[in-house]
């Protein structure tokens, strides 16, 4: 019996461990603070397709993270996604031929916006547009093409070599 309790206790342990863990990845995932304190201004980049992008994904440059998606909508005159980002005062000095793409980290987790810095003489302001971007990489598009490739080799066979 006592032998028993110990594994009962153990195990009990184990789970709430697991939880905690579990616990500490969510409120980790989930962090969505931008110190803010000086200010912010917002810019803005249309995709055609954002992926999974949310709003208050990191903005980042160089592993930094800079500011934050503000909000995303779809724009029916030119049929893109517009990204609004609102970025931190004491990031001012980004070149306005920056580009913006969406990024994923790691193999599972969330999407963010990665900002690669121009050579402009001019810096992002207030409103301003960033104009060269880079769509989110959609896996499932990579996946039907690769199935489309293999597919038309198969209904086409290599043709035979000549002999000379």
């Amino acid at each position: 019996m006592q032998s028993n309790r110990a594994v009962e206790v153990s195990t009990g342990l184990f789970v709430l461990l697991g939880f905690a863990a579990l616990f500490f990845l969510v409120t980790q995932i989930t962090n969505k603070e931008l110190a803010v304190s000086g200010g912010s201004y917002q810019v803005e980049a249309q995709f055609n397709n954002v992926g999974s992008l949310k709003p208050g994904a990191a903005v980042s440059m160089s592993g930094v993270t800079v500011g934050r998606v503000d909000s995303i909508a779809f724009d029916q005159d030119v049929y893109k996604a517009v990204v609004k980002l609102r970025i931190s005062s004491a990031y001012s000095r980004i070149p306005t031929d920056s580009d913006a793409s969406i990024m994923t980290s790691g193999l599972l987790g969330g999407q963010y916006i990665g900002i690669t810095a121009g050579g402009a003489e001019e810096y992002l302001k207030n409103g301003d547009r960033i104009e060269l971007v880079q769509d989110a990489f959609v896996l499932e598009n990579l996946i039907n093409q690769l199935f489309a490739s293999f597919a038309g080799r198969a209904g086409n066979p290599p043709a035979a070599e000549e002999t000379k």
